[in-house]
Formats: structure tokens, sequence, C-alpha cells
């Protein structure tokens, strides 16, 4: 059978407005750009072809989506620097590319089209499949080990914190009995357990199992931690001038980011200075103001594009 074009698997979202936004930061005929969750490569080969002059460096931790992405950038050449890497070793990647620093920054985050079509991977509550949820292959921590080994102290914190599901004790309290009968494998199970333990009148709000499935995604791939880890990396990557661009899913994902662009675009000089000594101006500058929204005509045509929120910021002074 023949391999499916990677344009057929996978929409970019928010595709000509991450262009927009980025593109005065793109300019100068050396600019590189981190495309720092590479994916299939949908938005690195439209910035490519966009700007032909421009380096790109794609840092994925998903060996499969690499793969897919080489293949595609193939005919971009020397342009295109591909890393298996998690994307909070991206001062590590760009040194190692002999990059000292870069003048753009895409984050892409959450699951990717790759990760939640193919069915094995486990990622997918309407689907059955192995208890997986790995974004990188060669990583050790499953699903299935988390409902294994974790204590149901620990099962209840992470839907609690990472799922913010209200009947995180109940779940958690039914997958150790479960467990304790009978070892809990597949997604299916693991949807039908949930099921039965909710209430109908809260199963009519949405389907029961979608926070614990974000819950134990996160979990499995520390996606928050390496977020909150990533960002100030990335940013002490930019140049003067240089922009990063987040586009997050899922509202834990977007107050890191908010959190962390707020922070390094406000002055960190004393209430009552008299003068802004240069060491306290931001080092950021807002581009965007708040997160901006994918337009109905684009949710209507990509409807993973719903939830979507973009933050832009660009850098304008250096730390000392």
């Amino acid at each position: 059978m023949a391999a499916q074009n990677p344009r057929d698997l996978h929409t970019p979202v928010l595709l000509e407005r991450c262009i927009e936004v980025l593109a005065p930061a793109l300019s100068a005929p050396d600019a590189v750009l981190v495309d720092a969750t590479l994916g299939m490569g949908g938005h690195a080969e439209a910035f490519l072809n966009r700007f032909p002059e421009l380096t790109l460096v794609g840092l994925d931790r998903d060996p499969e989506a690499l793969a897919i992405a080489g293949e595609r950038l193939a005919p971009f050449g020397g342009r295109v620097r591909l890393v298996h890497v998690v994307y909070d070793d991206i001062d590590d990647a760009l040194a190692a590319e002999g990059f000292d620093e870069v003048n753009g920054v895409l984050f892409d985050l959450g699951v990717s089209s790759l990760q939640l079509d193919r069915v094995e991977r486990g990622f997918s509550y309407s689907k059955d499949a192995p208890l997986d949820m790995r974004m990188d292959s060669t990583s050790a921590l499953t699903a299935e080990t988390i409902l294994a080994e974790y204590s149901e102290e620990d099962l209840r914190r992470i839907f609690r914190e990472w799922g913010e599901e209200k009947l995180a004790s109940r779940y958690a309290k039914r997958i150790v009995e479960e467990r304790m009968r009978h070892p809990l494998v597949s997604s299916g199970q693991l949807v039908d357990l949930i099921t039965q333990a909710t209430p109908v009148a809260v199963q009519r709000q949405g389907h029961p199992a979608k926070r614990v499935f974000q819950a134990l995604r996160i979990e499995v791939n520390q996606e928050l931690s390496v977020l909150e880890t990533a960002l100030p990396r990335a940013i002490d990557a930019l140049a003067i001038g240089g922009r990063i661009a987040v586009m997050a899913y899922q509202s834990l994902e977007d107050r890191i980011v908010k959190r962390t662009l707020a922070r390094l675009s406000t002055s960190s000089a004393p209430a009552g200075l008299p003068v802004e000594l240069p060491e306290h101006r931001p080092e950021l500058r807002l581009v965007t103001k708040g997160a901006e929204r994918a337009s109905e005509d684009e949710i209507a045509a990509n409807p993973r594009a719903t939830p979507v929120r973009l933050r832009v910021a660009e850098r304008v002074r250096r730390r000392a």
C-alpha cells in the first residue's frame, strides 16, 4: 500500500496568521526559524516556501513524525535541520546545530494529527487500542504503566490537576479496584470503566473519558513541565527583534504561555521607582492582544482548530 501523503493527513492550524506574525522577524537573508513541534512539517513547508532564504530547525520527539517530515522537506536540502529531541532541549539542539540565536520560534502544542489518527498509539478514547499515549515511542512510560502502578492518590492527583476532572476521586478508586481483578491494557477497557462510573447526567455533558485521557497523555509525556522549561529557553534563543508564536489547545497550556509572556513583557522595576533602569525594562513586547482564535471559516474547514489560542511576542531586550 502506498504511503499516504502527509498533506492529506494534516491541515496546519492558523497557517497564514502564523506566517503573518512571524514575517517581520524572518526578513533577514540569513534568518533562522525553529519549528519546535515539527509534526508532519505542514507549517515548516509553508515557511520554507514563503521565505526562500530561510533556514529551518525542526524539533520533534516523535521519530515517526520526523521521518514523514524529513521526506516532505527533502526538496529544501540544507535549509532544513531536523533534530529528534523534546523541545525543552531547544538550547542544546541549537548549540549542536551551530546557532547562537534565531529569528523565530513556533510552537504548535498538544497531540498531533499523526498521533491522533494512528489508532495503535492509543491517544483517542473513541477507538480501542493499547494504552500507550507516548509521543516518543522510544520513551519508557506508557498510560498502561501509570494505570497499573500509580497509587490511588497519584491517579486522583493527575486526573484533577492535568484533566481538571471533578470526578477524579471516583475514577481513581474504580481503576485501583479494577486492576486488582484484571489489568487495564486497552483504551476500550478504560472507557468502559469510566463510563460505568459516571452518573448519567454527567455523561450528557460530553464524553466522560475525555479529561482522563488528557490527564494520562500529559503525565506520560510530561507536557506541562516540559513547556514550563521550554518557553524561557526558546525566548533566550531569540535575537533582538526575533518573535515567538505559540498555539495552545487547552487551558493548562495556555495558562503557562500567558503567564510566561506576561512576566517577560512587564517591567520588573520596584513600585515607586522614579526612573526605570535598563535592567528592569521588559524583555518582550506582546504582538497579539490576548489570545487569538481561529475564524469560523477555518473551524468549519478544519475542526481541530476550534480550541486553538495563539499568542505572539517579540524580543526587545536581551537580559544582562
